[in-house]
């Protein structure tokens, strides 16, 4: 799937439709506004170009326009394209031996101290070509397609080292134009502390501060930085000083924050106004409350406590509190080897106590807003761009109903269709 411009005058109608969720908004949707989706029954969409050109009601038809093409969607639901918005889908090498450890009850923190976890996927990447992160890459992208992704943020963290970090950073570069989806790019350079760094953390970030993420930014390779604010990992106060430059920097502020333990991570969040802070399966009372009244978006990931065997984040309380939460798959080599929405959606329903309406919001248009797209992608609103996914069921409801199964049918991005399941045969 190569990416391609839309031309600018085609018409695409997408008629007949027996709903359309519009999760209509501009911004986050936080607390029980996220139960909000703005439903439509009968309607159609009409798409010009790479945007969304107006929704008709039905009965109503257009009078002043031909389409160039129709998708009759009778029967079926039209949903806004999904945001994976915490992935790090650039990695070299695989962990399966440290699933099988899990499996016999090795913790995330025992698997770490015996040279496994992060700094394992580290070699792997360091070793990697250009090549292989980049046909990778591609092939991640492709799946995530299938799953109804449109737009996917991009961590790096594998390399903790400059050549390393660049170059999964200009991977994800070569894949944002080659890709039909959008990436979204991410430093995460403070994913752990090197091993040439062992016990000197506060002198890591000093070198990531001096030596990397002035090129990060000179070559215009990332968006956010992140960090990795965790027990035995990188403390608040150093977690604080790369943000805080990384900020004077221009970049946008992102936190893995009170994973593993409660350590003050969504406090911060708040404290340095990040856009997002994710993972929070031990956030505090006062950090979610810090982080709604700041307007952090709360990232959750389902499918990383399940694979860890954790509890999961606390996401209805977040939302009780007023919190706008995002769903993301959080895919990695690590600690959740998957890019299954449809096993986030099970998770998100069945286990954390979400709705789904809150979590097709959390999918998309909060999911939009974790990384900085909410004016742009997440709803079906005329003006917006032309990211849409045909499910194949009469309602969304079917969605988490048909349990850790995908419902999509078709991928529209930038108004082009750039997947269709019924043109897979089964030979």
């Amino acid at each position: 799937m190569t990416k391609k411009k839309a031309d600018e005058n085609r018409v695409l109608l997408l008629s007949n439709a027996a709903q359309i969720v519009t999760v209509s908004g501009f911004e986050a949707k936080k607390g029980l506004q996220m139960q909000e989706l703005g439903v439509i029954e009968g309607g159609s969409v009409v798409v010009k170009g790479d945007r969304i050109e107006r929704i008709l009601l039905p009965g109503e038809t257009m009078v002043d326009i031909v389409p160039d093409a129709v998708i009759d969607c009778t029967g079926k639901t039209i949903l806004p394209g999904f945001v994976d918005s915490h992935t790090h889908l650039v990695f070299g090498g695989y962990r399966e031996n440290e699933y099988n450890w899990r499996l016999r009850g090795d913790s995330y923190v025992d698997i770490m101290n015996r040279g496994g976890g992060i700094i394992n996927s580290v070699r792997g990447t360091r070793e990697a070509s250009f090549e292989t992160l980049y046909k990778t890459g591609m092939k991640r992208l492709d799946s995530m397609t299938r799953f109804g992704v449109t737009t996917v943020e991009a961590k790096s963290g594998y390399g903790l080292d400059k050549e390393t970090e660049l170059k999964q950073l200009e991977v994800m570069k070569a894949l944002q134009t080659d890709h039909s989806l959008d990436l979204v790019t991410t430093f995460m350079g403070a994913h752990s502390v090197p091993t040439e760094y062992k016990g000197r953390g506060a002198e890591f970030i000093e070198y990531l501060i001096a030596e990397v993420m002035p090129l990060v930014r000179e070559q215009n390779l990332a968006e956010f930085c992140d960090i990795f604010c965790e027990k035995n990992v990188f403390s608040v106060e150093e977690s604080r000083r790369l943000l805080t430059a990384a900020k004077d920097m221009g970049f946008k502020l992102k936190l893995h924050a009170d994973e593993i333990v409660q350590l003050g991570g969504a406090e911060l969040a708040a404290e340095v106004g990040a856009v997002s802070a994710d993972h929070l399966l031990q956030a505090s009372d006062e950090g979610i409350r810090k982080m709604a009244e700041a307007g952090v978006v709360a990232t959750v990931l389902p499918c990383t406590a399940f694979s860890l065997k954790e509890h999961y984040a606390r996401a209805r309380h977040m939302i009780d509190s007023g919190c706008a939460v995002a769903v993301a798959t959080d895919f990695n080599p690590g600690s959740c080897f998957t890019e299954s929405v449809p096993l986030a959606i099970a998770l998100t329903t069945l286990q954390m106590d979400m709705r789904i309406e809150e979590v097709i919001t959390g999918l998309t248009l909060n999911g939009a807003a974790a990384v900085g797209r909410a004016h742009e992608i997440g709803s079906i609103d005329p003006g917006k761009k032309a990211d849409l996914v045909i499910h194949e069921f009469p309602s969304y409801q079917y969605i988490p109903y048909h349990i850790g199964v995908s419902t999509v049918e078709k991928v529209i991005k930038n108004g082009r269709l750039i997947f269709d399941a019924c043109k897979i045969e089964i030979l």
